[in-house]
């Protein structure tokens, strides 16, 4: 899949906004018009020169423009550093509060290059309009779906600049199979995000998989275990992060308070704790892979070093910085790396990623083998 080095910064954002800790890194898969493309690898800290001009002038005292943020991100190697427009930045400061700008539909691109819709959001426009997983997208507008990279698909079905509102509209030409091709405008509305899904399996074991770490995550997980169960499996796997408190939160929900890490912040270092009173009888497995990322290595180090569950799966990401984003004097955002997160063991994810405690074999089916693992655990007492 193709895209820009700009967007790709984007897209591995991880950063302190404004209040709100973040720590995330990249969705991975197919795409929705609430997707974000692959992550690029993570960086060491930003130089100082670069931390020097985060108050968004150059030295004449003039706003930086987005060729000058850029160059500047660039030249400091800093591969987590990010530069967002206002409007961006509203947009991405949206997804946090758990709520994105779309059409409710996902798309991928195989290896023959065709574009297909992977997922369609129940009663989003996409769905209210027909359009089923694995219909092909034909075009987007007056181009060619197949010709124009996957990230600028996206781009388009969430808006171009002037059109990223609620009620514009997007006309998409979509074919079933070998049937007769459908064109559809769908209009554009703000829809919830659904980061967390539920199973109920058998012998009283729940299954909770987390996307990512937005605005109420930790209470739905919270939720998910209330009343008796067996045992827990927490998927993380392709969680692309997001804010540290809904990890310190979610990690609340497994122990009775306690250190579940540390970061850095304005020279300082600060602790996060987990609120008092989790469940730490029942059973748990938190299953992991590489695309485990930031915030959800974070919440998989402090389970693991504590030693509350038993981490399966594959060596995590590896992301473990922070960056600090710096509001421009046109109300544009720059980010910054300014240093890392430890688990509670002072161990930092950087670049190295997490180790799980049972390793699932390139063959092996990694879900099956938690609840393996989390059968010879015992049941909850």
């Amino acid at each position: 899949m193709l895209e820009t080095p700009r967007r790709a910064r984007q897209a591995a954002t991880l950063g302190l906004v404004f209040g709100a800790v973040l720590l995330a890194g990249a969705a991975t898969g197919a795409w929705g018009d609430a997707g974000t493309p692959p992550a690029r690898p993570s960086a060491d800290a930003a130089p100082a020169a670069v931390g020097a001009v985060a108050a968004g002038q150059d030295p004449a005292g003039a706003a930086l423009s987005e060729q000058q943020a850029e160059h500047l991100i660039g030249a400091s190697g800093d591969r987590w550093g990010a530069y967002y427009s206002a409007q961006e930045y509203a947009e991405f400061s949206q997804g946090l509060d758990g709520r994105y700008l779309g059409v409710g539909l996902s798309v991928g691109r195989g290896q023959d290059g065709v574009t297909a819709v992977s997922q369609v959001r129940p009663a989003g426009p996409a769905a209210e309009a027909g359009i089923a997983a694995g219909d092909r997208l034909l075009r987007i507008g007056q181009d060619q779906a197949d010709r124009l990279p996957v990230t600028e698909v996206v781009a388009r079905l969430r808006g171009r600049e002037g059109e990223r509102q609620a009620g514009s509209e997007v006309t998409l030409a979509v074919q079933r199979g070998d049937g007769e091709v459908r064109e559809v405008r769908l209009r554009r509305v703000l829809l919830d995000c659904q980061q967390v899904a539920v199973e109920h399996l058998d012998k009283g074991v729940v299954r909770i998989t987390v996307r990512a770490f937005t605005s109420g995550v930790a209470e739905q997980v919270r939720a998910a275990v209330r009343g008796a169960h067996a045992g827990v499996v927490l998927d993380l796997r392709g969680n692309s992060g997001g804010l540290v408190e809904e990890a310190a939160g979610t990690a609340g929900v497994f122990l009775d308070g306690g250190p579940v890490g540390s970061y850095q912040e304005r020279g300082g270092t600060r602790e996060l704790t987990a609120p008092a009173g989790g469940d730490q009888r029942t059973p748990l497995v938190v299953l992991v892979d590489g695309g485990t990322m930031s915030a959800a290595e974070l919440l998989t180090g402090a389970l693991q070093d504590r030693s509350r569950a038993v981490v399966v799966g594959g060596r995590t990401f590896g992301k473990g910085t922070v960056q600090q984003p710096s509001r421009l004097a046109d109300g544009a955002v720059l980010e910054l790396t300014v240093g890392r997160y430890y688990t509670p063991a002072g161990r930092s994810p950087e670049g190295t990623g997490l180790t799980p405690d049972v390793p699932a074999t390139a063959s092996e089916d990694a879900g099956a083998l938690a609840l393996r693992v989390l059968a010879g655990l015992g049941t909850r007492a």
